[in-house]
């Protein structure tokens, strides 16, 4: 369920670039549902039930937590639903707006756990490496050490507990005591794999002059393809942004642009966009069948 994986790194960056950034500033209710959607469906594809997990247990408390709070801190709007015990209003515009935000946030998140699903380090470095090569290895570095480090944290926990060191078990004191325990552990251990990579690169002639790379990825006609779809929609929904059809305001009063062909057009473009991804996978799974039933 990872078709899209293997598409040029540049065609899954823009299509990251479009979905993130719309997602980002289009505060339009319908937008926000379509990203939220989208953006579940598609880490659903990518991790299976892990993502169901994730996101029921982490996302929607979340979602919850900020649309409720938002209104004991925002009191703009003329919609006036009471009055709280210190006499601020709460208003029926602060409380939509609190989960239009909430919702884009999670939406972010979401469209971000997808993209370190598709976007590995040797796609980053192939595209940023000859642009910004200390750059793009950096950043590299950065998004393996954080899984990497992890990992060596659930070890050394584990390793902790069998010694009867657990961070959850005894007093305050002792807690506190396991727990810095193991963080003098991880930050050693963090040095010292800092100096074992600097080692390594320095014996492999790293920054002694021009390097030569090796890559696997190759531009063919169907990343063409897909790239002038995403192009073409990404343009289309920039136009239409522009012209206002994608506009919701939330403050003073709710209110949105007046509905017309050419705004559902921008929103079904929209959904099109980001249901990319869904959309090859089916069409590759159809095609599949198609050549098996003709064997």
């Amino acid at each position: 369920m990872k078709e899209f994986k293997t598409y040029h790194p540049f065609v899954n960056l823009i299509y990251f670039v479009f979905t993130i950034g719309f997602s980002m500033f289009f505060m339009h209710p319908l937008c926000l549902i379509i990203s939220l959607l989208c953006g579940f469906v598609y880490s659903v594809m990518l991790k299976g039930r892990k993502a169901i997990k994730t996101n029921l247990i982490y996302m929607l408390p979340m979602l919850i937590t900020m649309a409720v709070i938002n209104p004991f801190f925002n009191h703009e709007g003329v919609t006036i639903l009471g009055y709280f015990p210190s006499g601020n209003p709460l208003t029926l515009e602060s409380v939509v707006y609190g989960f239009a935000a909430a919702i884009m946030l999670v939406s972010v998140i979401c469209w971000f756990s997808c993209y370190n699903e598709i976007m590995t380090s040797d796609k980053f470095i192939y595209l940023f490496g000859r642009i910004i090569p200390s750059m793009s290895l950096v950043i590299s570095m950065v998004f393996r050490f954080v899984p990497k480090f992890a990992t060596q944290l659930k070890v050394v926990g584990n390793a902790q507990k069998c010694m009867g060191r657990d961070v959850s078990d005894g007093s305050i004191i002792k807690r506190i005591r396991a727990g810095l325990n193991i963080l003098s552990i991880m930050v050693t251990w963090s040095l010292e794999n800092a100096i074992e990579t600097a080692d390594s690169m320095k014996s492999r002639g790293y920054g002694m002059g021009v390097r030569t790379s090796f890559s696997i990825f190759t531009f063919g006609k169907r990343d063409a393809k897909v790239l002038l779809y995403l192009f073409f929609l990404g343009i289309y929904i920039l136009i239409g942004s522009i012209d206002g059809k994608m506009r919701f305001s939330y403050f003073p009063m709710i209110k949105g642009a007046n509905f017309s062909f050419f705004e559902m057009s921008v929103f079904i473009s929209y959904l099109l966009l980001c249901m990319c991804p869904v959309i090859i996978e089916i069409w590759e799974v159809k095609k599949w069948k198609a050549l098996r039933s003709k064997v």
